[in-house]
């Protein structure tokens, strides 16, 4: 159970906000940041496939799956790395990621 807090003067939906941050930094969780992003419909579809193909729980899980290969392939490519990809058939290919 957690420990009561009714010595806060704050009210109102920024102060349970500021309550629920002050929380999570208490208990370790990590605090969220909103992102309201407007798609296409064809990036809407690519994300329900990939959500359906990964079994992502979420858009947002997607979406941070996304961010961290990218930002892999990122460090590698200013680390002077280029990009193949081996074929079922073996054959290997250049992949050219980033033009």
């Amino acid at each position: 159970m957690r420990h009561r807090h009714h010595h806060r003067r704050f009210h109102g939906a920024a102060a349970e906000a500021m309550r629920a941050a002050a929380d999570a930094m208490e208990t370790g969780e990590r605090t969220t940041t909103r992102v309201q992003l407007e798609m296409p419909p064809q990036a809407m579809e690519r994300l329900q496939r990939l959500k359906e193909k990964t079994e992502a729980a979420s858009y947002a899980e997607v979406i941070r799956n996304a961010l961290r290969v990218f930002e892999a392939l990122v460090q590698e490519h200013e680390g002077g790395a280029e990009f193949s990809l081996k074929r079922a058939n073996g054959e290997t290919v250049a992949y050219k990621i980033f033009v």
